[in-house]
C-alpha cells in the first residue's frame, strides 16, 4: 500500500468548484460586455444608414430643384407647380418645343407614407426610406412666402429620416435656390 505524503499539493473538490464559479463569473462578464458592444455598434450603424439617406434625399432634391424651370423658349411657366408642404411638381422644357409634356419634363416629388418619392413619367420611384418628416417651405426673391407658384425663387427643404429600430436618425435642412428664374 502507498503512503500519502503529508506535503502533497493538489485540488480538492471544494477548490475545483470555486474555481468553476470563478471562471463562470469571468465568462458571464465578458460576454455581457460582447454583447453590449455588438449592441452599440448595430445602433450605430442605423444612425450611420438613416443619416445617409437624409443626404441622399437633399443632395437629389437640390440638383433637380436647381435646375428647375429650364425655359429655352422664353415661355414665361413657372418653375414649380402644386407646391405643397410634402411634395412639388418641377417643369422643364428641355427639348425647347416651349410645351410642357413628355417624360422628365415634369418630375413630382411627394412623400406616401414614409418613402419619398418621384415620378418623371415612369411611374412613381422611391428616393428614399424611412422619412419620419418632411417639409418644403417656399420662398420667393425678398425670401418671403410667395403669392404664386411663379415667384417661388428658393425651396427649403427639411427632412428628419430614422432607422425605424430606434438606432437613431437624422434631422437635416437645405435651401436651394433655382437658377433658371
Amino acid at each position: 500500500m502507498r503512503q500519502r505524503r503529508s506535503d502533497s499539493r493538489g485540488f480538492g473538490f471544494v477548490e475545483l468548484l470555486v474555481a468553476l464559479a470563478l471562471v463562470g463569473i469571468v465568462l458571464l462578464t465578458l460576454t455581457g460586455l460582447l454583447q453590449h458592444g455588438e449592441r452599440a455598434y448595430l445602433a450605430g450603424t442605423a444612425r450611420l444608414e438613416a443619416q445617409q439617406s437624409a443626404r441622399v434625399a437633399l443632395e437629389r432634391l437640390g440638383r433637380e430643384l436647381r435646375g428647375a424651370g429650364i425655359d429655352p423658349r422664353g415661355t414665361g411657366f413657372p418653375p414649380l407647380v402644386n407646391p405643397t408642404s410634402t411634395g412639388f411638381t418641377i417643369q422643364n422644357d428641355l427639348n425647347g418645343d416651349g410645351v410642357i409634356a413628355g417624360n422628365r419634363e415634369t418630375i413630382t416629388y411627394s412623400l406616401t407614407g414614409r418613402t419619398l418619392r418621384r415620378n418623371a413619367g415612369g411611374g412613381a420611384q422611391p428616393v428614399v426610406d424611412g422619412v419620419e418628416a418632411l417639409a418644403f417651405t417656399y420662398l420667393d426673391a425678398a425670401g418671403n412666402p410667395p403669392k404664386t407658384p411663379r415667384d417661388i425663387r428658393s425651396v427649403v427643404i427639411t427632412i428628419t429620416t430614422s432607422s425605424g429600430d430606434g438606432g437613431g436618425g437624422a434631422i437635416m435642412t437645405t435651401q436651394i435656390r433655382l437658377r433658371n428664374r
